[in-house]
């Protein structure tokens, strides 16, 4: 038993004012961004499409003529004082802004059926001109089928508000000097585009005497609504059926026992070859057939244009007041998305004022993220959050870890400790020690270590950029401190004096202190590396938050990658030769530290030297530790020369060295990365700046900022999105 025409669907019909909302937001083309409720006719060629739209709609469609299913065409039934048939042409979404205005304007209508079945012809001789349709009257034409749509809309006091989109049927030959392959594929999307929708009707057309299991047509149906909630069948040429069986096939269709749909089968015939005019007779005449058998079996409100009418009208209302509130809401959210996608485009770029307000744009934007970086400011940015974008906290990091490995290893030997116990024995050799740190330093060092634990931070990987490969310098281990640094000293002295007496000739000092002091280069060199390094990931990962057009950022890096370099190298240099003026010129310091760190250890050396020849004693205030006068001849006696002198030249040598290491580190800092490369003038973040896009010529500025084909069209297609969306709104409302 087939299912009842209500068939679960509310049988009130929507209001008319939502009906005309929904053809007036497919006639500005929203289809095209949101689907909209509609019903959409499909069937194979030569399957009685065309007829059952003339007898459903009454629009008289000229005989023997294909020229209408070129394209799509849409027929509006709306209730108006006045009759009349309005015919218009809706751009297809691929239209250029030139080919819209001109298939805009085009506009016919006439007073009745009647008079548009004189006119019908040539009207659509004219719109096959105007979409450039090929036929045997315009031969000019450069398409067999086109993605525009004929807008028929027909008013009139009786008229019952329904929509019926028309497409062109599939077809499978090709006809030569005709259709083609492409032809094929063009009318195969085209009906796909749209029957996909799960707001779409499909009314499947099949030929009552065609096996419909054979029909293209069904199958794309299915394919695109598997549960077959959107398929209706409508069965044309009944009246070609002659066989019981091919009948019996037919109404067991309808009465849903084969292949069944949700939405059942209808039956209709269509008006014929030999049928005059449009009236109602005639219609009422066709359908005598459905008194017949065995049609007269099947139930009423399955067979008849009548019927299939007001299911049409049913369910067209159903699926527009089902998808209207959604509609407000996906049209909402898809003009805000359309909007923020444009806006990150930023403006047109056409013109030079605008290539460089643009640019300039992005260069302001840079530069205050690069201060809010240096100043730690990293609310200033959203892009901030990210560690690779923590520049100044980058820095800060490794210069301390630069700072407290200076401490701990960047002297070539460990100088000797000259700080013991009583009970201590040990020899020279056994003496010396890597802690050339003051106190101080000990905190600092410790302090830093702390804060690396809280803080982990990755250095990034020079082989990330390949560019700066020969300006920076890959991290290596070097060699720990050795320990025999006074046996070093005396070698150097044995092999370099002169006819000194008691005391060593200038250059010993220099000597020394450039031998301790060799590791200074290497070590310098792979900071810088990694400052530069941490610095053009910072400006890459900024450009590449900023810059949101990937051939701009492309263009802008290529154009200032050579000065950057360049930038890049001038922190390298300075770096170098600071190491040169540490360890070139002749060791000097007015740094009074110098004297107190030197005066402190003879003192000691001193006190150490005489701490074993002490002995407790009672004196008038008590046990005191006495030492007796030989002895003390005794024990400076008892060092040669040579001992003398290279103790003399460990002191001097380790109390200037602190004095230089601490000079050096921080004028590293100072002069090659905060004034060189941070913070200076000539630093590379300060390059990309609003003045250097001033200064762009008017050929480079448009081979950095010019829009890219691509990119025009894509702004020219958002803009109209977002006007078509916004237009939208305005008619949901």
């Amino acid at each position: 038993m087939v299912a009842p025409m209500s068939h679960g669907i509310p049988s009130a019909l929507t209001s008319p004012g939502r009906l005309q909302k929904i053809d007036q937001l497919r006639e500005k083309n929203v289809g095209k961004h949101l689907p909209l409720p509609q019903l959409v006719v499909v069937g194979d060629q030569s399957s009685g499409k065309s007829s059952l739209l003339e007898t459903l709609t009454g629009i008289p469609f000229p005989r023997g003529q294909e020229l209408c299913t070129r394209y799509a065409t849409q027929i509006s039934h709306r209730r108006d004082d006045l009759e009349s048939i309005n015919i218009s042409i809706i751009p297809g979404p691929q239209a250029t802004p030139a080919e819209k205005s001109r298939l805009e304007e085009y506009r016919k209508s006439v007073r009745s059926t009647t008079d548009l079945h004189v006119q019908f012809e040539a009207i659509l001789d004219e719109v096959n001109i105007h979409m450039g349709v090929k036929t045997g009257k315009n031969q000019k034409g450069d398409k067999t089928f086109s993605e525009d749509v004929l807008k028929i809309e027909k008013c009139g006091p009786d008229e019952d508000y329904l929509t019926v989109i028309d497409v062109p049927g599939i077809f499978r030959k090709i006809t030569e000097g005709v259709t083609t392959e492409r032809d094929k594929e063009l009318v195969s999307n085209m009906v796909k585009g749209y029957i996909r929708d799960d707001r779409t009707i499909i009314l499947a057309v099949l030929p009552s005497n065609v096996d419909v299991t054979t029909q293209e047509i069904l199958a794309l149906a299915e394919q695109y609504d598997r549960t077959g909630e959107r398929t209706l069948g409508v069965l044309t040429k009944p009246d070609l059926v002659t066989e019981h069986s091919a009948k019996a096939v037919v109404c067991s269709l309808v009465e849903g026992k084969r292949h069944p749909l949700n939405l059942g089968y209808y039956v209709v015939r269509n008006r014929g070859g030999d049928d005059k005019g449009f009236d109602g007779s005639n219609t009422q005449r066709r359908e005598d057939l459905f008194k017949e058998e065995p049609w007269c079996r099947l139930p009423p409100d399955r067979v008849g244009v009548s019927a299939l009418r007001g299911r049409l009208q049913e369910l067209l209302g159903h699926i527009t007041d089902r998808a209207f509130p959604k509609l407000r809401i996906e049209t909402r959210q898809m003009l805000a998305e359309a909007q923020q996608e444009l806006d990150e485009l930023g403006q047109s770029r056409q013109t030079e004022r605008e290539q460089q307000q643009y640019l300039a744009t992005i260069a302001s934007t840079f530069q205050n993220m690069a201060r809010a970086a240096l100043d730690a400011d990293y609310s200033a940015h959203p892009a901030l959050a990210n560690d690779e974008l923590r520049l100044i906290t980058s820095i800060i990091n490794i210069t301390d870890r630069f700072n407290s490995d200076f401490v701990s290893s960047s002297h070539t030997r460990c100088f000797q400790s000259i700080k013991r116990s009583e009970s201590d024995s040990v020899s020279e050799a056994e003496e010396s020690t890597c802690d050339v740190g003051s106190d101080e330093d000990d905190d600092v060092g410790n302090l830093q270590l702390q804060g690396e634990d809280l803080y982990e931070f990755q250095v990034p990987d020079p082989k990330d950029y390949p560019e700066l490969g020969r300006i920076v310098t890959t991290e290596h281990t070097s060699e720990s401190p050795a320990e025999n640094v006074m046996e070093w000293i005396e070698n150097i002295y044995r092999r370099s004096r002169g006819a000194e007496l008691g005391t060593f000739g200038p250059g010993l000092l220099s000597s020394t202190f450039r031998e301790q002091s060799k590791k200074w280069d290497s070590m310098t060199q792979i900071y810088i590396s990694k400052v530069i390094t941490i610095i053009h990931r910072f400006i890459m990962s900024a450009l590449g938050e900023i810059c949101i057009d990937s051939r701009v950022r492309e263009e802008l890096i290529s154009t200032i990658m050579t000065d950057l370099l360049a930038r890049y190298e001038v922190g390298m240099k300075q770096g170098m030769f600071l190491v040169d003026v540490e360890r070139d010129r002749k060791p000097y310091t007015l740094n009074h530290y110098f004297s107190s760190h030197l005066q402190q250890s003879r003192s000691l050396r001193v006190t150490e030297n005489f701490r074993s020849l002490a002995k407790d004693k009672d004196t008038d205030v008590g046990k005191r530790n006495v030492i007796e006068l030989d002895r003390i001849q005794s024990a400076v006696n008892d060092k040669t020369y040579t001992e003398h002198v290279k103790e003399d030249i460990h002191d001097i040598l380790e109390a200037y060295y602190k004095i230089a290491r601490e000079r050096f580190v921080d004028n590293i800092y100072q002069q090659a990365v905060d004034h060189c490369l941070l913070s200076g003038p000539g630093s590379p973040l300060r390059l990309f700046s609003e003045h250097w896009v001033l200064q762009l010529d008017n050929n480079k500025l448009a081979a950095i900022a010019g829009e890219s084909r691509s990119i025009r069209d894509r702004r020219e297609k958002l803009k109209k999105k977002v006007h078509d969306l916004e237009v939208a709104m305005d008619i949901l409302l």
